[in-house]
């Protein structure tokens, strides 16, 4: 019998359970990293691992916590009021540099899937949406000129996952499926989140009759069209969701490659300097002139240079891109999971190990 890791649950974390959901996540972002910590290890030390008997072991926590990996800090298996979950500290600055720069992918991967903001910031809100918008041009320079919803979330949500070292066959920490589960129960919601930004891009348009904009997905179940009822996932095109179409003028593609992150940018045209032939020197006046940019316009697109349409023409973009996602996510991917051996504790470390495990075996398609 697989007794359910919440003692008391309430009613809404037992219907959530049945979809083999074992702990709730959460991410708390505070403004300075020892004082948090010091306050939590005297109301909560039993959240911490071995490390809460350091001296000065707030000081000691919050050093691992920002000097090493992504700069997060989780705590797992934790019991508050009949509800288990995990949840990680990280500083706001960390995280808003993440969310707008992809330094690690390690948080702004997290952000970039559908989440419930329990308490507002607005330099994170900000920077939340330049990760989205991020994440959508990415998406969009690895896909074909025609696809649907269903690949276009699952290629965004699956960014964070190359190169992170759960998600390893041999490991065998996630279910390999994950990506795919997720978009599949959340197709909506994904759809919610990017569907504004999908309407103030030029160059993507839904091909469908119906979109997300002229009905009110959100709160019908059916509509009437010429007298026939349609259900909503007849609507839009069942699992796999609406279709869509982008331009694929190099020109205009160029623009959204000039609007990538910067640590992430800097990363595609290192890749590409030497294909083309350009010096270092030349690369870093690239860089500053596409950084030359309101930051608080996101939204609209500038127009780039000649090497920005040049990197959009290549037929290896997408693989160029993985590769730059790779580099960007697996060290810090690494690190975590080994500074979580230490910071959750050896114990909760394996139990969580075995967890994983055993939801991805479960889950697992039969051959």
């Amino acid at each position: 019998m697989d007794l359910s890791p919440h003692p008391h649950p309430p009613k809404a974390v037992e219907e959530w359970q049945k979809s083999g959901a074992k702990m709730i996540d959460f991410i708390f972002g505070v403004n300075h990293t020892q004082y948090w910590h010091s306050l939590n290890l005297t109301q909560h030390p039993s959240h911490y691992s071995g490390l809460r008997y350091l001296p000065y072991s707030s000081i000691a926590i919050s050093r691992i916590q920002d000097s090493l990996g992504a700069g997060a800090y989780f705590n797992p298996y934790i019991t508050v009021n009949g509800t288990m979950i995990k949840y990680g500290v990280v500083h706001l600055d960390t995280l808003a540099a993440d969310l707008s720069e992809w330094r690690t992918l390690y948080l702004a991967g997290r952000l970039q899937k559908p989440v419930k903001i329990l308490r507002d910031d607005p330099r994170v809100r900000l920077a939340s949406q330049v990760n989205l918008i991020s994440a959508l041009r990415i998406a969009l320079l690895m896909l074909p000129e025609r696809f649907t919803e269903r690949q276009l979330y699952e290629r965004i949500a699956g960014l964070s996952y190359i190169g992170d070292p759960r998600m390893n066959s041999f490991l065998s920490g996630e279910n390999p499926n994950k990506v795919s589960n997720i978009v599949r129960e959340q197709l909506p919601s994904f759809r919610q989140l990017y569907a504004p930004l999908i309407d103030n891009l030029p160059n993507l348009d839904f091909n469908d009759s119906y979109t997300p904009h002229n009905i009110s997905w959100e709160k019908e179940d059916a509509i009437q069209d010429n007298g026939s009822l349609l259900t909503l996932s007849n609507v839009f095109g069942g699992g796999d969701g609406l279709s869509l179409q982008q331009d694929m003028d190099p020109v205009k593609r160029g623009n959204m490659v000039q609007r990538l992150p910067n640590a992430f940018r800097r990363k595609l045209y290192y890749q590409y300097k030497k294909k083309f032939g350009i010096p270092s020197s030349a690369i870093d006046s690239v860089l500053e002139a596409a950084t030359d940019k309101d930051p608080h316009d996101d939204l609209k697109l500038r127009e780039g240079g000649d090497f920005e349409p040049r990197i959009a023409a290549q037929e290896d973009l997408p693989t160029v891109i993985g590769k730059c996602v790779r580099a960007t996510v697996a060290w810090p991917s690494t690190v975590e999971v080994v500074k979580g051996v230490f910071t959750s504790g050896v114990g909760r470390s394996w139990r969580y190990y075995k967890d994983k495990r055993k939801r991805s075996q479960e889950k697992a398609p039969s051959a």
